[in-house]
């Protein structure tokens, strides 16, 4: 394999033969190629793109360049949940347990924070005794007898993806849809599914902005994975205000455990949620219809079976045994709150999800380095979905800061980013389509 001569064929616009793409994969995995050769196949790809053959074949050699996780005697079928991130998104926190105690086997890798995006590590982080990195034995054996395991990445696992990624970071080719479809599913195929669903979130607060680019990358995933061998389907979803009443760490851990104990309902959250869980029966074979999976979804729910999911996968995972119980024993409580109050009467018309993401990361719950420690009690609550009249000195939200100069710049920042009308807005679905 000359890897030049590749990145020459892929520059020249060619379809390269699955064989090249094994060759490069490998020898990318295996630290044989420079980083300017592995970001001049970035670049070109970036240009000319890649068939859906090309990419099946980059995501499968991506996904073999490690480990491959199997499931085998766990009696089960294996299924995940992907979302592309969000602002106040904690849907992972409570759609694993929920599709487990349906009958479904979950394990998930998840990621931290990217950007103004807040990441489901991090806010599991914000249980003391929580171990996110888990041995392989104990992550097969809290999935065997929990049900679900929310943990983070292993470098066993698709190391082609975390060089190639690290490049693309840095030579302005992380937005090329081959290459992210290729970077997401090789990771969920190196995980062992046999199902997945995936959450592609178009608005204001999340990556793909432009709904058409949006449905362009999710045709890409579903194509992609389902041509790899997983089922797979996906939802387009609203990100044009935060998802949650709550952004943060700590603060949508208790999110999470309010949902889990039936005090979100009506929400936007549960719509997405209850979705979600109802797409992974479907796909898995558990349910005929959506309309059946999403009532088994509901039942999981209120008789407090995904509660106790829950419960016993932090507690098997190094959590306390009675975080439900007990939350506020458990999860730490920033010093300083402040109501952010509406700046006039009116309806809530608008907002700027990204920077609601942005002022947590300003408040310290989120990196703005790498290395960057995160301040696990900071955050937003009580957060009004638009839609909603309000009277001028209404809390709109309540800000949860670890000092005053910081509580001052969320409140200022979080009061200027609402838009108030005179009249009800028109607001788009929560959920837009599905693919």
């Amino acid at each position: 394999m000359i890897p030049q001569e590749i990145i020459r064929q892929k520059r020249n616009g060619a379809e390269l033969p699955s064989g090249d793409v094994d060759a490069f994969v490998a020898a990318l995995a295996a630290g044989n190629l420079s980083e300017g050769q592995i970001g001049a196949f970035a670049m070109a790809v970036w240009f000319k793109g890649m068939s859906r053959t090309e990419t099946v074949a980059l995501t499968l050699a991506m996904a073999r360049s490690g480990d491959m996780l199997s499931w085998q005697g766990i009696d089960r079928p294996v299924a995940d949940k992907h979302s592309t991130g969000g602002v106040g998104d904690n849907v992972s926190l409570m759609l694993a347990p929920i599709a487990a105690a349906c009958g479904l086997a979950v394990p998930m890798i998840s990621g931290r924070g990217l950007g103004h995006t807040g990441g489901t590590l991090d806010k599991l982080e914000s249980i003391p005794g929580y171990t996110i990195n888990p041995d392989a034995a104990l992550f097969r054996k809290v999935v065997k007898e929990a049900g679900c395991a929310i943990i983070g990445p292993t470098g066993a696992l698709a190391p082609a993806d975390g060089r190639l990624y690290a490049v693309r970071d840095v030579t302005a080719t992380v937005d090329s849809i081959p290459l992210i479809t290729a970077s997401i599913l090789s990771k969920k195929l190196a995980a062992g599914l046999e199902t997945l669903v995936l959450d592609v979130k178009t608005g204001n607060g999340a990556f793909m902005a432009d709904p058409e680019q949006a449905i362009v990358l999710a045709h890409s995933l579903v194509e992609v994975a389902n041509g790899a061998g997983v089922k797979t389907s996906a939802l387009i979803t609203d990100m044009n205000q935060p998802l949650a009443d709550s952004a943060g760490n700590a603060v949508e851990v208790r999110n999470c455990l309010d949902f889990l104990a039936g005090r979100k309902s009506g929400t936007r959250l549960e719509t997405v949620v209850l979705a979600f869980a109802a797409e992974m029966l479907v796909r898995s074979g558990l349910a005929a219809s959506l309309i059946e999976a999403e009532g088994r979804a509901q039942a999981a729910l209120s008789s407090g079976r995904a509660a106790d999911v829950f419960a016993r996968m932090v507690h098997m995972l190094g959590g306390p045994a009675d975080l439900l119980e007990r939350p506020d024993a458990y999860l730490r409580r920033a010093p300083v709150e402040r109501a952010v109050p509406a700046s006039r009467g009116g309806w809530l018309a608008a907002c700027d999800a990204r920077d609601v993401g942005v002022s947590v990361i300003d408040l310290g719950g989120g990196r703005r380095h790498p290395a960057d420690r995160i301040d696990h009690s900071v955050g937003f609550t009580g957060l009004l979905p638009l839609g909603t009249r309000v009277n001028a000195g209404d809390p709109v939200a309540l800000v949860h800061a670890a000092d005053e100069a910081s509580a001052e710049r969320a409140v200022a920042a979080l009061a200027a980013n609402y838009r108030i009308a005179d009249e009800k807005p028109a607001l788009p679905p929560v959920i837009a389509g599905r693919i």
